[in-house]
């Protein structure tokens, strides 16, 4: 694994599935977004919407990048999204030019994505059962209960996956890698948000 800065910033990152199409319907001022899971109609969505997801079908997207600077995304794009969750794929990416860390992709079509604050002192470990298979893109991390397929895209990642085949806490996971500190938090909140990472103990997170 190349070194890497330690004052590298994660970037949070949108696309829609593979199997996505957007049909934009100007007559009837509606977007038509067709999947595996059939149809979901957006009705009068708005420039900011529309944009989004024509970006989003392209790749993987910073959201502020797809609309106005004036835009209050929480309020715009972000409840639209979570309609269309099961439909989106979300990704870590990192400011240094190597490509992301991982995406998560849905597989069933009442997958959620929250990402949470994670306890510094919770522990946390990989669900039992979990699948890992080697892939051309990297690892593919499944597991029976998770409405989620996670594919870890960098060395980086796979370390992280690998400090959570046993118990450990967020605090401990950041002080054992050599990785940056904000790196190693977000995969970790990343693979939690997915259902590859859950607490030892019943204690609710707390959400952002």
């Amino acid at each position: 694994m190349s070194h890497t800065p330690a004052d590298v910033v994660t970037i949070r990152l949108w696309s829609l599935s593979e199997d996505v199409t957007v049909e934009h319907d100007e007559g009837r001022d509606q977007v038509v977004i067709r999947s595996r899971w059939g149809t979901d109609c957006l009705e009068r969505p708005g420039p900011e919407v529309r944009e989004a997801l024509r970006r989003m079908e392209l790749g993987p997207v910073v959201l502020a990048n797809a609309a106005d600077q004036h835009v209050d995304l929480n309020a715009v794009l972000i409840p639209v999204l979570d309609k269309l969750s099961h439909l989106v794929v979300h990704t870590l990416g990192v400011g240094d030019l190597r490509g992301p860390l991982l995406s998560v992709f849905p597989v069933a079509q009442d997958a959620l994505f929250t990402l949470v604050l994670l306890p510094d002192r919770r522990a946390l470990r990989l669900p039992r059962g979990m699948v890992l298979t080697v892939l051309d893109s990297g690892l593919s991390l499944e597991a029976e209960d998770s409405p989620h397929r996670v594919v870890l895209h960098r060395p980086e990642a796979a370390l992280v996956m690998a400090m959570l085949a046993w118990p450990v806490t967020p605090d401990k996971a950041k002080a054992a890698l050599p990785l940056p500190l904000q790196m190693t938090e977000g995969i970790i909140r990343y693979l939690a948000a997915a259902g590859m990472a859950s607490p030892v103990d019943d204690d609710a997170y707390d959400d952002v």
